[in-house]
Protein backbone atom coordinates (compact mmCIF):
# COMPACT_ATOMS: atom_id res chain seq x y z
CA UNK A 1 0.00 0.00 0.00
CA UNK A 2 1.36 3.69 -1.04
CA UNK A 3 0.38 6.54 0.38
CA UNK A 4 -1.24 8.70 -2.44
CA UNK A 5 -1.91 11.81 -1.30
CA UNK A 6 1.45 12.77 0.18
CA UNK A 7 4.43 13.22 -2.51
CA UNK A 8 8.04 12.22 -1.85
CA UNK A 9 10.29 14.49 -2.54
CA UNK A 10 14.20 14.37 -2.98
CA UNK A 11 15.71 18.05 -2.89
CA UNK A 12 18.81 17.52 -4.91
CA UNK A 13 20.39 20.64 -5.17
CA UNK A 14 23.00 21.35 -7.65
CA UNK A 15 27.16 21.09 -7.55
CA UNK A 16 29.27 20.82 -4.62
CA UNK A 17 32.58 22.42 -4.18
CA UNK A 18 33.70 20.03 -1.39
CA UNK A 19 32.89 17.25 -4.27
CA UNK A 20 34.81 19.00 -7.31
CA UNK A 21 31.63 20.00 -8.29
CA UNK A 22 29.96 16.95 -8.27
CA UNK A 23 26.32 17.08 -7.36
CA UNK A 24 25.76 15.07 -3.71
CA UNK A 25 22.82 13.13 -4.88
CA UNK A 26 25.04 11.39 -8.27
CA UNK A 27 27.88 10.40 -6.02
CA UNK A 28 28.58 6.58 -5.79
CA UNK A 29 28.56 4.91 -2.22
CA UNK A 30 28.49 1.29 -2.25
CA UNK A 31 28.49 0.96 -6.52
CA UNK A 32 25.55 2.40 -6.65
CA UNK A 33 24.24 6.55 -6.73
CA UNK A 34 22.74 7.89 -3.16
CA UNK A 35 19.64 9.32 -5.39
CA UNK A 36 19.06 5.78 -7.27
CA UNK A 37 18.83 4.33 -3.47
CA UNK A 38 16.52 7.12 -2.37
CA UNK A 39 13.91 6.90 -5.50
CA UNK A 40 13.97 3.15 -4.98
CA UNK A 41 12.68 3.53 -1.21
CA UNK A 42 10.70 6.63 -2.14
CA UNK A 43 9.08 4.80 -4.93
CA UNK A 44 7.63 1.92 -2.42
CA UNK A 45 5.98 4.17 -0.25
CA UNK A 46 4.44 7.18 -2.27
CA UNK A 47 2.40 7.04 -5.63
CA UNK A 48 4.48 10.32 -6.54
CA UNK A 49 7.89 11.43 -6.61
CA UNK A 50 9.42 14.60 -7.40
CA UNK A 51 12.90 15.44 -7.36
CA UNK A 52 13.92 18.82 -7.10
CA UNK A 53 17.02 20.33 -8.42
CA UNK A 54 18.36 23.50 -10.30
CA UNK A 55 20.46 21.35 -12.82
CA UNK A 56 18.00 19.10 -14.31
CA UNK A 57 20.01 17.63 -16.90
CA UNK A 58 22.27 15.90 -14.37
CA UNK A 59 18.84 13.69 -13.61
CA UNK A 60 17.44 12.72 -17.19
CA UNK A 61 17.54 8.77 -16.26
CA UNK A 62 15.04 10.02 -14.20
CA UNK A 63 12.21 11.23 -16.13
CA UNK A 64 9.69 8.95 -15.10
CA UNK A 65 9.52 11.27 -12.15
CA UNK A 66 8.69 14.74 -11.88
CA UNK A 67 11.59 17.32 -11.89
CA UNK A 68 11.14 20.72 -10.45
CA UNK A 69 13.54 23.52 -10.08
CA UNK A 70 13.60 26.50 -7.60
CA UNK A 71 10.96 29.23 -8.27
CA UNK A 72 12.95 31.08 -5.35
CA UNK A 73 16.43 31.17 -6.20
CA UNK A 74 19.16 30.76 -3.78
CA UNK A 75 16.88 30.28 -1.08
CA UNK A 76 18.43 26.99 0.46
CA UNK A 77 16.12 23.86 1.49
CA UNK A 78 12.98 26.09 2.15
CA UNK A 79 13.41 27.16 -1.61
CA UNK A 80 13.30 23.26 -2.12
CA UNK A 81 10.35 22.72 -0.40
CA UNK A 82 8.31 25.48 -2.00
CA UNK A 83 9.10 24.28 -5.30
CA UNK A 84 8.01 20.48 -4.60
CA UNK A 85 4.79 21.89 -2.98
CA UNK A 86 4.00 23.84 -6.21
CA UNK A 87 4.30 20.48 -8.38
CA UNK A 88 2.76 18.09 -5.42
CA UNK A 89 -0.97 16.62 -6.45
CA UNK A 90 -1.47 15.94 -2.66
CA UNK A 91 -1.77 17.12 0.19
CA UNK A 92 1.60 17.01 1.98
CA UNK A 93 5.29 16.25 0.99
CA UNK A 94 7.73 14.51 2.61
CA UNK A 95 10.97 15.47 2.01
CA UNK A 96 14.66 14.64 2.42
CA UNK A 97 17.51 15.65 1.28
CA UNK A 98 19.41 14.42 -2.11
CA UNK A 99 22.16 13.66 -0.22
CA UNK A 100 20.98 10.84 2.88
CA UNK A 101 22.26 7.36 1.67
CA UNK A 102 21.09 5.14 4.71
CA UNK A 103 16.88 5.89 4.98
CA UNK A 104 15.10 3.49 6.38
CA UNK A 105 11.69 2.49 5.04
CA UNK A 106 10.02 1.63 8.35
CA UNK A 107 10.75 4.75 9.81
CA UNK A 108 9.24 6.91 6.82
CA UNK A 109 6.51 4.67 7.00
CA UNK A 110 5.84 5.39 10.83
CA UNK A 111 6.56 9.39 9.77
CA UNK A 112 3.84 9.39 7.58
CA UNK A 113 1.33 7.66 9.19
CA UNK A 114 1.84 9.82 12.68
CA UNK A 115 1.43 12.68 10.27
CA UNK A 116 -1.90 11.55 8.77
CA UNK A 117 -3.44 10.37 12.74
CA UNK A 118 -1.83 13.68 14.18
CA UNK A 119 -2.56 16.69 11.19
CA UNK A 120 0.17 19.39 11.82
CA UNK A 121 1.58 21.74 9.51
CA UNK A 122 5.00 20.37 9.52
CA UNK A 123 6.08 16.98 10.83
CA UNK A 124 9.95 16.53 12.37
CA UNK A 125 11.72 13.63 13.65
CA UNK A 126 13.85 13.97 16.78
CA UNK A 127 16.57 11.72 18.00
CA UNK A 128 17.32 13.24 21.83
CA UNK A 129 16.29 16.72 20.44
CA UNK A 130 18.25 16.63 17.65
CA UNK A 131 15.85 17.66 14.91
CA UNK A 132 15.94 16.55 11.27
CA UNK A 133 13.89 19.13 9.22
CA UNK A 134 15.13 17.11 5.85
CA UNK A 135 13.16 14.20 6.68
CA UNK A 136 10.00 15.81 7.40
CA UNK A 137 6.47 15.97 6.20
CA UNK A 138 4.86 19.31 5.14
CA UNK A 139 1.37 20.22 4.78
CA UNK A 140 0.68 22.20 1.30
CA UNK A 141 -1.72 24.35 3.33
CA UNK A 142 1.38 26.59 4.53
CA UNK A 143 2.20 27.40 1.09
CA UNK A 144 1.09 30.98 1.23
CA UNK A 145 2.96 31.53 4.53
CA UNK A 146 5.89 29.81 2.81
CA UNK A 147 5.83 32.40 -0.19
CA UNK A 148 5.62 35.00 2.16
CA UNK A 149 8.53 34.32 4.21
CA UNK A 150 10.77 33.66 1.11
CA UNK A 151 9.59 37.03 -0.63
CA UNK A 152 10.38 38.97 2.99
CA UNK A 153 14.32 37.64 2.29
CA UNK A 154 15.21 38.23 5.60
CA UNK A 155 16.16 34.44 7.06
CA UNK A 156 15.93 31.24 5.14
CA UNK A 157 17.17 29.08 7.96
CA UNK A 158 14.32 26.22 8.09
CA UNK A 159 13.91 26.53 11.86
CA UNK A 160 13.40 30.36 11.69
CA UNK A 161 10.36 29.45 9.62
CA UNK A 162 9.15 26.52 11.92
CA UNK A 163 8.55 29.28 14.73
CA UNK A 164 5.48 30.60 12.31
CA UNK A 165 4.18 27.36 11.64
CA UNK A 166 2.50 24.57 13.68
CA UNK A 167 5.21 22.19 13.46
CA UNK A 168 5.83 19.15 16.09
CA UNK A 169 7.96 16.76 16.50
CA UNK A 170 7.85 12.78 17.14
CA UNK A 171 10.71 11.41 18.91
CA UNK A 172 12.81 8.48 17.54
CA UNK A 173 15.15 5.96 19.76
CA UNK A 174 18.35 7.18 20.48
CA UNK A 175 20.06 3.83 18.95
CA UNK A 176 22.37 3.40 15.98
CA UNK A 177 20.77 2.20 13.21
CA UNK A 178 17.90 5.22 14.15
CA UNK A 179 20.82 7.75 13.68
CA UNK A 180 22.19 6.58 10.67
CA UNK A 181 18.97 6.58 8.58
CA UNK A 182 19.31 10.38 9.06
CA UNK A 183 22.97 10.75 8.23
CA UNK A 184 23.71 12.84 5.15
CA UNK A 185 26.73 13.27 3.15
CA UNK A 186 28.60 16.31 3.75
CA UNK A 187 32.55 15.35 3.12
CA UNK A 188 34.61 12.68 1.26
CA UNK A 189 35.34 11.31 4.22
CA UNK A 190 31.13 10.67 5.29
CA UNK A 191 31.14 8.56 2.00
CA UNK A 192 33.86 5.71 3.17
CA UNK A 193 31.57 5.82 6.83
CA UNK A 194 28.57 5.03 5.12
CA UNK A 195 29.90 2.40 3.23
CA UNK A 196 31.62 0.93 6.03
CA UNK A 197 28.28 1.00 8.11
CA UNK A 198 26.78 -1.30 4.92
CA UNK A 199 29.32 -3.40 5.27
CA UNK A 200 28.91 -4.44 8.69
CA UNK A 201 24.97 -4.71 7.75
CA UNK A 202 25.58 -7.78 5.33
Amino acid sequence: MKFNNISGVILAGGANSRFGGKIKANLLIDGRTIISGITEILSQIFSEIIIVTNTQEAFSEYNKFRIVSDRFKMTGPLGGIHAAMMASSGEAVFVVGGDMPLLQKQIIIKQTEYYQKNKCEVLVPSVNQNIEPLHAVYSLSILTKLEKHLSEGTNYAIREFFRKTDTRYLEFDNIEDTISAFTNINTPLDILLVEEIIRTRR
